[in-house]
């Protein structure tokens, strides 16, 4: 199988960040479940993905769970608290599987990052990606309704884990329905709605939780795909 796109080499830091980070962070592991961080509470670290994967959800209004992004090995979460008084975490951040993570305090980073104006730009650079890459979740969200996030967020998953094969793209990363109805701000049986129109198109077969995409094109012509670099446009 050949990898669609190399986004988790478009989303690790430049390497002098990189080698900040490593050098003020202590590497703790962490069991599946577990939060790093919940929303509303005081954001005093950032974590470093060094292994597994880290959920970013928040709560909707009316309760309902909200997933932001899905975050792997390079990535980075809790940035946002950066340089703010008193900052609170907007989101939480959940372990999906057992992982590590280095744990870096936010002060202490931006004391280092205040004497070095040439790192605080291009950290700064970075989160303004990050800020791109969450922003257009939201407008394929709210422009598109319940049937264009999913579309995009299927999109967004070849682009982050899809492997090319004879078939089409495998999606390399279960998800169950509640999972993606977590990402599309919907119910699970409204996914499997539209997951079953999908299969009967041909656009898309799903065996034992795994997705295969078997016309892309398809789902970027019914949102009127801007086809986004993949750093933007990934889970």
């Amino acid at each position: 199988m050949n990898e669609v796109s190399n986004t988790e080499e478009s989303s690790v830091l430049p390497e002098p960040l990189k080698d900040l980070l490593d050098s003020l962070a202590f590497d703790r592991k962490v069991e599946k479940d577990m939060a790093l961080y919940n929303e509303g509470e005081p954001a005093s670290n950032l974590f470093v993905i060094r292994s597994g994967k880290i959920k970013i959800s928040k709560l909707t209004a009316q309760g309902r769970e909200m997933t932001l992004q899905m975050c792997q090995t390079g990535d980075i979460v809790g940035e946002p608290g950066l340089f703010s008084d008193n900052a609170q975490y907007m989101t939480s951040a959940i372990v999906v599987e057992d992982s590590v993570v280095g744990v870096v305090s936010q002060q202490t980073l931006e004391h280092k990052l205040v004497e070095n104006g040439t790192l605080a730009v291009e950290f700064m650079k970075w989160i303004g990606q990050v800020h791109r890459s969450t922003q257009s979740k939201f407008r394929d969200l709210m422009m598109n309704g319940k049937q264009g996030a999913l579309y995009s967020t299927l999109i967004r998953m070849a682009n982050t884990y899809g492997k090319e094969d004879v078939n089409g793209i495998f999606i390399d990363f279960p998800l169950t329905n509640q999972e993606l109805g977590n990402f599309c701000g919907t119910t699970r049986e409204r996914i499997n709605r539209l997951l079953n129109e999908l299969k009967k198109n041909r656009v898309i077969s799903f065996k034992n939780g795994y997705i295969t995409i078997h016309d892309l094109q398809y789902l970027k012509d019914m949102i009127d795909c801007e086809d986004c670099p993949p750093d933007i446009c990934r889970l």
